[in-house]
């Protein structure tokens, strides 16, 4: 959710400064979309596409770079994270 956040919080300072407008001019947010016509939707979604499609890049890669080793990674099991046999439970 942060993330959503800031890009929000990103996308309405670039509307501001194409229409010129200062926040200290305190124009509501919905008369700013309003003339720029743009949605926190649309951008979400537009980011979250191109999030996957640089993963499957990525992950296609056969080169032996950082995706394989991570997708093959087994993580070590420490003493710590085994339970004792009392507090285990079923």
């Amino acid at each position: 959710m942060g993330l959503k956040r800031r890009l929000r919080v990103t996308q309405r300072a670039m509307e501001r400064a194409m229409l010129g407008v200062y926040r200290r001019d305190q124009i509501r947010n919905e008369k700013i979309r309003s003339r720029t016509r743009v949605t926190d939707i649309l951008v979400a979604r537009r980011v979250t596409k191109l999030k996957w499609q640089r993963a499957q890049y990525i992950g296609r890669r056969t080169d032996g770079r950082c995706a394989s080793k991570v997708l093959e990674w087994q993580a070590p099991v420490s003493p710590a994270s085994v339970l004792r046999p009392d507090e285990q439970t079923t």
